[in-house]
């Protein structure tokens, strides 16, 4: 069978064909015509296939992702189950939202935990969610016996590659079907198998559409004898810890508890130095991760005796850390772009990290999620950081505006933490290398790139919502968990105090200039073109009050976090800076 057996003939068309007996197809479960798998790999299926050592099950179809799925970062964390090993665990808890598989981008061992579903009573409202019309439940595939286990999901649909990880406590989607072990072998034999190159030359065979369902990965060629399970212990959870360390350092995930750059073991001199430190430890937790990989590789291609037809090697751009440029970028760029790209990309989240600490979602004197839920303020933090260092916004509002017009001014607030973080004696050096990272000069990076970034950061599905007139002349961000139906009131008052205090006073300086007799011509002209700036922005700013900002104060607006930021945002209509698919 296969390319061994195969032979040219040179006729007139030139053309190529192979033989193979028929016998050979039924090896491969279903019989599928698959003349490029060669002798050694379809005998594989001689052994046995998946389905003998574990379940796999397709996922749950909620027929209402956008009512029933929330990201986990959007929504109270308080009323998140992360720990559940049991249905009735889970009901025991009276949380509602409990964690998700839905498959997601390309990622091996661990990650892609981003979602979680209303699961509150056993799943009581999505058991009963029925058609208007016909009275039918909408919702299926609960696999209610398989539900919180600890297993295996991958993606269901890949580009050729296939990336498995580890589940645990969480109930699973179709995008995100999930395999359950049986006795004789773990998980982590199981996985490692899935995410070998033995299996990317065998996926094809079995689903030539790419899209692996459960019925395709229970067809995959298996076996596992003790001497291959005693080898895989000593590699697949070491893959499966190294992944989940790059999965901690990212703030959008659940596992992260602190900056990394703010870690003892990176903490240097400088700035430049700490992420110095950090590169070289990323550099070397990769380099690890792609020794395992292939490790991993080389064991199933020695036990399945096909040396002869596959090597272990695994592409830079495969090895699925966060902290791997090759991956997060591609191979398509010199080393250089690439280094440059990681670092732009490790100060955009320091400054992620330092609005975080402003609204006090998170402390520098405490690791972990300080204030996550609905409503909570900074009485609320003060319970938990009694006398903090870098001291969370008072009243969740933050200016950021062209100017030092604030004392709390969104810039400036920056600058203060990266004194405090990293010390006031490096500020100067610190400071450049940021915004020599980020291109530009940190009020500029605010202006134009941060909330663009914090959006895409959050998946369209921010946390801190920006206040914005139509022209940006005006901008406050809020954190949306700490929002009260007398927020847009504050913003209001800081909106009236950069235009009638701040705005006019100035204007009224350069009226002044103008008519100066002590001024020369060119401070004249340029003060009147000023004034005729600031005119406009007023206009703008009459306008944004009158029509928008005031009557949504007077309104009082309610939110409510369970119902997510697609539901919440809009509420607020122009109010809030435009996002294309949520406002």
């Amino acid at each position: 069978m296969g390319n061994s057996q195969a032979f040219q003939v040179k006729k007139s068309a030139e053309k190529y064909f192979f033989r193979a007996c028929a016998e050979d197809f039924k090896k491969i479960p279903g019989g599928p015509i698959a003349y490029s798998a060669s002798k050694a790999i379809g005998d594989l299926f001689l052994h046995g296939t998946l389905s003998d050592f574990a379940d796999t099950r397709l996922g749950m179809a909620t027929a209402d992702n956008n009512r029933f799925l929330r990201f986990w970062y959007e929504i109270n964390l308080c009323r998140i189950c992360f720990s559940a090993d049991s249905r009735e665990e889970a009901k025991g808890s009276k949380k509602r939202w409990f964690p998700y598989q839905k498959g997601g981008e390309y990622r091996k061992w661990f990650g892609n935990n981003e979602y979680c579903v209303n699961w509150q009573d056993d799943g009581d409202e999505i058991q009963n969610f029925k058609d208007e019309e016909s009275g039918k439940i909408r919702s299926h595939n609960y696999n209610l016996e398989y539900i919180f286990k600890r297993g295996v999901t991958w993606n269901a649909l890949a580009s050729g590659k296939t990336s498995a990880r580890i589940s645990n406590h969480s109930l699973f989607d179709n995008a995100g079907s999930s395999l359950f072990v049986k006795t004789g072998v773990s998980e982590e034999s199981i996985m490692g198998l899935v995410n070998s190159n033995v299996m990317l030359e065998v996926f094809p065979l079995i689903s030539p559409t790419l899209n692996y369902q459960p019925g395709d990965l229970s067809k995959l060629p298996a076996y596992f004898p003790n001497e291959l399970q005693k080898k895989l212990a000593t590699v697949v959870p070491d893959l499966i810890k190294k992944s989940k360390l790059d999965w901690s350092f990212w703030e959008t995930t659940p596992d992260f508890s602190s900056l990394p750059l703010l870690n003892a073991d990176f903490r240097d001199a400088t700035l430049k130095f700490s992420y110095r430190n950090l590169r070289a430890h990323w550099r070397e937790l990769t380099l690890e991760m792609h020794r395992l990989e292939e490790e991993s590789n080389r064991i199933f291609i020695e036990a399945y005796n096909l040396q002869d037809e596959l090597t272990s090697e695994v592409p830079m751009d495969e090895i699925t850390l966060n902290c791997n440029p090759h991956y997060q970028y591609g191979n398509n760029k010199s080393e250089e772009e690439l280094e440059a790209l990681l670092l732009a990309d490790t100060m955009r989240d320091l400054v992620s990290y330092a609005v975080g600490c402003m609204f006090g979602r998170y402390a520098l004197d405490k690791p972990g999620l300080i204030l996550a839920n609905q409503g909570e303020s900074i009485q609320d933090y003060r319970k938990r950081v009694p006398e903090p260092i870098f001291p969370p916004d008072e009243d969740n509002v933050i200016p950021m505006l062209d100017g030092d017009w604030f004392t709390d001014d969104i810039a400036e607030r920056f600058r203060e933490f990266l004194r405090i973080a990293f010390g006031e004696e490096q500020y100067e050096e610190n400071l450049r290398f940021v915004e020599k990272a980020l291109g530009k000069d940190i009020r500029k990076y605010f202006l134009k790139d941060f909330y663009n970034d914090h959006v895409r950061r959050y998946k369209k599905r921010p946390i801190y919502w920006m206040f914005s007139s139509p022209k940006g002349s005006f901008n406050a961000l809020i954190y949306m968990h700490r929002y009260q139906p007398h927020t847009v009131g504050t913003v209001l008052e800081y909106l009236r105090d950069f235009k009638d205090e701040k705005l006019q006073a100035r204007k009224n300086h350069l009226e002044a200039v103008s008519i100066s007799s002590g001024a020369s011509q060119s401070d004249k002209t340029k003060a009147l073109k000023e004034v005729e700036k600031i005119n406009k922005i007023l206009a703008e700013l009459d306008d944004y009050e009158r029509d928008v900002l005031y009557p949504l104060a007077t309104e009082q607006v309610q939110i409510d976090l369970d119902d997510g930021v697609k539901a919440n945002y809009p509420r607020f209509g122009e109010a809030l800076k435009k996002i294309p698919g949520l406002s």
